[in-house]
């Protein structure tokens, strides 16, 4: 059994690229295999949407509350920025799994 380093599982927890194929390259059968394969996959992107919610909010409320105790020192300045970059990845998530939803496969 092979076992991925510490890294790789906490990039595999938060990223979710490795799990979905390349639907822009191949004729049109592997493209439209990449994208079946692609809508089957887009079930998890709500369970990565939700680990992200939960870290914005967690990075959110950490930065309130030590900007409130530290009364607006430098120390909730990371949190902030955390809170700031995981917006918009969690809109990427949303758009993504939409555009697996809705959108129609590959033309020929």
């Amino acid at each position: 059994m092979r076992r991925d380093s510490k890294p790789s599982l906490l990039y595999r927890y938060f990223f979710f690229s490795w799990l979905f194929r390349n639907v822009d390259c191949g004729s049109w059968l592997e493209r439209s295999a990449a994208w079946r394969h692609n809508q089957s996959q887009a079930h998890w992107l709500l369970t990565y949407l939700k680990r992200w919610l939960v870290l914005d909010l967690l990075a959110l409320s950490v930065g309130a509350l030590s900007s409130q105790l530290f009364q607006g020192h430098w120390i909730c300045i990371p949190f902030f920025v955390l809170f700031s970059v995981a917006i918009p990845i969690s809109s990427v998530i949303v758009v993504a799994w939409l555009g697996l939803r809705l959108l129609p496969g590959p033309d020929r």
